[in-house]
């Protein structure tokens, strides 16, 4: 049987005809169009035999069929505007404009760009204090808000928790409701016997998988999957139509489909590698003093490796400054207590061996100046313990007026301390983990104002705050009617 081209082979073989463009791309495939040129000879755009995107019945539709049998979907559409824009289509395809909907408030800012769009009413489910989704306030959401449409929960967190999504779509199913996973930073899951399961066969009608964010794919590629017949697939690929754009990059596409080829072929020893890399990582740290790397379990994501003081004694800033300045090794974000490394099956052996004994080294040096950073260190630890409780156990801010009319309204500029008894006018987040403190629309009040200023005073990354050169801090608010 002859052997199925992949997207990049017909791409190769149009580069190698002499069939003459003229037609878009304006670099002609010309290898003298510039200095980034040689990037360029398999960029096309939609001509005859290439199939198209949005109406896909050819070499893109196989491509987009061979992602589908690899994770098990009924349907999986390329995205080449990120997971972002598989959000925004999934979203706006299971609730209509003002509807009802429930919504883990640690949801990434392009589901509240759609709650925006879509005008939508959402009640929010405040993630514990690792980002879990608990079933059970699904189910109290669901009791006291009747004529909910659908349930959008991020899972796995950044950091790599993995939620009950199981649990969850039973709930939302038995409500007559749809599920929407984020399952940006899990493309791999339910590849491989070793990784959590995926949420397209834990139960959720839609998922959106983030392919360049764990595996081998250019950045700003990602997939949509269906499953089941609970969700419209033409308004999802209308949608689609809407958050896409109408030029879509072969190279991107070919990129996603040279994923997905490789995974197939090679896929086991990838994640073999990964478990090994996590395993190595953690063996090697395991007698650490100042520095603790938790162990991973199947409902975490092994990717993600945690580099947290273990007593306080070290920001999370501080440990990202030291492995990017002095190491060359650059993490994925700080925390208050921790750095995050993402790790995957394609990270080399000189790479992950440079970050063990980087780590190591880090521990020996608080165990050096531990002397003289005890105190601290216990001052430290107990801010950190405070500001985790009182996250946690924060009710959500009043709604006063819908976002959708909070972020459309004249809004004006106040110093934080003047912002009690406003209405908010932007986002302000803590970060991580990215939850809103509060949203367009909901009312601040004395206790929120407190909290952003010690959140600032402890060093934590305040997002909606403008901090001048003077020290004064400023937020939005709606302006008087």
């Amino acid at each position: 049987m002859k052997k199925e081209e992949s997207l990049r082979d017909c791409l190769e073989n149009l580069k190698n005809s002499d069939l003459y463009p003229f037609h878009m791309p304006g670099h002609k495939r010309n290898p003298g169009a510039g200095e980034m040129a040689r990037y360029m000879d398999i960029d096309i755009t939609e001509i005859d035999d290439y199939d198209n995107l949005h109406d896909a019945d050819g070499i893109i539709l196989r491509a987009e069929e061979r992602a589908n049998a690899l994770y098990g979907a009924d349907e999986t559409h390329f995205l080449v505007n990120g997971s972002s824009s598989g959000v925004l289509a999934a979203i706006s395809a299971v609730a209509g404009r003002g509807e009802k909907i429930i919504a883990g408030r640690n949801a990434h800012k392009s589901f509240y760009h759609a709650v925006y769009l879509r005008e939508l009413d959402v009640t929010y489910i405040l993630p514990d204090p690792e980002g879990l989704v608990n079933p059970k306030d699904i189910e109290d959401a669901f009791d006291k808000n009747p004529g909910i449409k659908a349930v959008f929960i991020t899972s796995p967190t950044y950091e790599g928790m993995v939620s009950d999504v199981k649990k969850i779509a039973q709930i939302t199913h038995k409500n007559g409701a749809i599920l929407v996973v984020d399952e940006a930073h899990g493309a791999h899951f339910g590849l491989y016997k070793k990784l959590p399961e995926s949420s397209v066969t834990e139960g959720a009608d839609i998922v959106i998988h983030s392919l360049h964010k764990t595996l081998a794919a250019m950045t700003q590629t990602a997939l949509i999957h269906v499953k089941g017949d609970r969700v419209d697939r033409e308004k999802l690929r209308r949608f689609l139509r809407i958050y896409q754009t109408s030029s879509p990059s072969y190279v991107l596409m070919a990129s996603i489909d040279s994923c997905i080829k490789d995974i197939n072929d090679n896929g086991k020893e990838v994640f073999e590698r990964l478990i090994y890399f996590r395993k190595w990582i953690e063996a090697e740290t395991a007698d650490l003093t100042w520095i603790r790397i938790p162990h991973f379990s199947k409902r975490q994501d092994p990717g993600k490796v945690l580099i947290c003081s273990a007593d306080g004694a070290i920001t999370g800033q501080r440990i990202y400054d030291i492995l990017r300045l002095e190491y060359k090794l650059q993490p994925e974000m700080a925390g208050d207590t921790y750095a995050l490394a993402i790790i995957t099956g394609y990270d080399t052996e000189d790479g992950i061996s440079r970050l063990i004994e980087a780590v190591k080294e880090l521990d020996t040096r608080i165990e050096n100046e531990k002397s003289n950073c005890l105190g601290s260190a216990r001052n430290k630890k107990d801010k950190k313990e405070n500001i985790e409780q009182s996250s946690g156990s924060t009710e959500l801010p009043k709604t006063v007026i819908p976002f959708y009319k909070a972020w459309d309204a004249a809004m004006e500029e106040i110093d934080l301390t003047r912002a009690a008894g406003r209405i908010a006018g932007d986002f302000i987040n803590l970060y991580p983990p990215g939850i809103p403190l509060v949203i367009p629309g909901e009312a601040i009040d004395k206790e929120l104002v407190r909290k952003i200023g010690e959140y600032i005073n402890d060093g934590r990354n305040v997002q909606g705050v403008k901090i001048s050169a003077k020290g004064e801090r400023t937020v939005k608010v709606v302006a008087p009617m």
